[in-house]
């Protein structure tokens, strides 16, 4: 029960995070859950961004990139299939799983750091296509393995979607897309049972309060802060899945 009590503050903390950045809730949050639910974390995780990426779309619609969002769609799909196949492989030895999640996160919150606290250039880079393809791509096996594909779509789209309202909305809208598309392969595997639908359950209530401050926080307080923090919380949060 103790366990399961903090994973409900990891929801509500990480869900404050997604509605102000619009896209660190899951990957914030899939470290700590996988140690404190294990195998449920991931399916119930993936609902939630769906929900979480619902509440912003509805709210800020009109803000939508359409081009990007068929785009990145599109080429984020083909590597969310083989994302899924790797995580297959996989079966049987969440440890190993884990540790690659951890490197990937931590990878991530580096190089986060790097462009905030080091580099700090608010010039956007132009990607050439090779590059900018490489990212939707990764995103999406990452995303197919471990529903975290953020931050490699986040690469992609800083230099795409300067304005923050429409950034906030387009990658809302990705994630109600390709994450409801994981949550049907999970129902077919019959991954849902009366335990993790309950838990689901408190925490889309949670997740909800969390989107709630997060959304009240966005507007009235520095996003760059919150980025900061988000990705100095991830090498931490990556980190600790080394020593499960």
């Amino acid at each position: 029960m103790l366990k399961k009590i903090i994973f409900l503050i990891v929801v509500l903390v990480t869900n404050i995070i997604q509605g102000i950045t619009g896209f660190a809730g899951t990957v914030l949050a899939m470290p700590p859950s996988v140690l404190l639910i294990a195998d449920a974390a991931r399916p119930i995780l993936n609902v939630l961004g769906v929900l979480a990426g619902l509440y912003v779309v509805v709210t800020s619609y009109k803000n939508i990139n359409k081009k990007e969002f068929l785009k990145c769609i599109s080429v984020m799909l083909v590597g969310i299939v083989g994302g899924i196949f790797l995580r297959g492989l996989f079966t049987g030895n969440p440890s190993a799983l884990y540790k690659i999640l951890g490197v990937i996160v931590i990878a991530v919150g580096l190089f986060g750091c790097y462009k905030l606290f080091i580099k700090k250039s608010d010039e956007p880079v132009r990607q050439n296509p090779v590059l900018s393809y490489s990212l939707l791509i990764g995103s999406g096996v990452v995303h197919g393995m471990f529903v975290c594909g953020g931050p490699l779509l986040v690469s992609y789209l800083t230099g795409k979607l300067p304005d923050k309202k429409e950034f906030r909305a387009t990658i809302s809208a990705i994630w109600v897309v390709l994450n409801t598309i994981i949550m049907f392969d999970d129902i077919r595997a019959g991954v849902f049972n009366a335990d993790i639908l309950i838990l689901l359950a408190i925490s889309a209530a949670v997740m909800f309060v969390g989107m709630v401050i997060g959304s009240i926080l966005y507007k009235k307080m520095s996003r760059e802060l919150f980025m900061k923090i988000t990705f100095i919380l991830l090498v931490i949060s990556g980190a600790s899945l080394f020593v499960k």
